[in-house]
């Protein structure tokens, strides 16, 4: 249900085989790689291990690595299967972590300080699990998990934050993905995209993008998505030959009651009212 390695030692441990299949548990894994270089695929991209990361692996993930990949032997991992929280609260709360959906190069680069205190709780957690175990230890033990996941979290955050520069590129390209896909005639033909398809598009994963436009602009996808038709809509209703029906239909609502209440909810007046009012002015 759960283990720990936790190596201090130098040198190297290049993959034992030539490459790997895919390959896909029921486990949960955190693990610190001092140094990797080679292409190890998670989900759909390939993770960026530039000076070493922390990665998070969740259940049923895709995990596949070429003969070139290479760790160094300091470093630790952490392994537990899903049933190994159950009847817990980090059962439920584990969930809500989006690192663990990251299926880009988005691992988490930990600074000296960070890493110091990442290594400590993992010991903690070692010296627990090697211990005479007693019916303390999985609480104990669940309890450190808990504080390291919170630690990565703040992280995460951290990291967020000093790479502006990537956020604003992921933004740029929704925008633009989104504008070749309005000018493409896609939107009539395949209706509004889905979040999903679109985080295909950009090669990241659906939590990674949401989380990222999060923190970059306080909304949502689904709500950067929403402006983006609402922003349409009214260069369209000012076209007096179309009716509120036919533009929602143009801009792939499959019922007009929806695009009138999220138009009112984003503008505060409805369609009808927007137009009326652009003809007074």
């Amino acid at each position: 249900m759960l283990s720990v390695f936790n190596s201090k030692g130098d040198g190297y441990l290049p993959c034992p085989r030539e490459s790997s299949p895919p390959i896909t548990n029921d486990c949960y894994t955190i693990s610190l790689k001092k140094f990797v270089k080679g292409n190890l695929n998670y989900g759909r991209t390939k993770y960026d291990f530039t000076n070493g990361a922390l990665i998070f692996i969740s259940p049923r993930q895709v995990l596949q690595w070429d003969n070139s990949v290479v760790f160094e032997q300091k470093g630790f991992s952490i392994n537990f299967h899903e049933d190994f929280l159950k009847g817990t609260e980090l059962a439920q709360q584990i969930k809500k972590y989006g690192f663990f959906s990251y299926s880009t190069n988005e691992a988490l680069h930990l600074s000296p300080k960070e890493e110091k205190q990442i290594v400590s709780i993992v010991e903690n957690i070692e010296i627990e699990y090697q211990n005479n175990q007693d019916e303390f230890s999985k609480e104990i033990i669940i309890s450190q998990l808990d504080t390291l996941l919170k630690y990565a979290n703040r992280f995460y955050e951290r990291q967020f934050l000093n790479r502006k520069e990537l956020s604003n590129d992921l933004l740029e390209k929704f925008n633009l993905h989104l504008s070749e896909y309005f000018e493409s005639g896609q939107l009539q033909e395949k209706g509004i995209p889905s979040i999903e398809q679109i985080a295909i598009e950009l090669s990241v994963s659906q939590r990674y993008l949401s989380d990222t436009l999060k923190k970059e602009t306080g909304k949502p996808t689904t709500e950067h998505l929403q402006l983006y038709l609402i922003d349409e809509a009214k260069n369209i209703l000012l076209k007096p030959n179309k009716s509120i029906s036919e533009v929602a239909y143009e801009l792939g609502f499959e019922y007009p009651q929806y695009f009138s209440r999220i138009f009112k909810k984003k503008e505060g007046i409805s369609p009808t009212e927007y137009r009326e009012l652009y003809k007074m002015n």
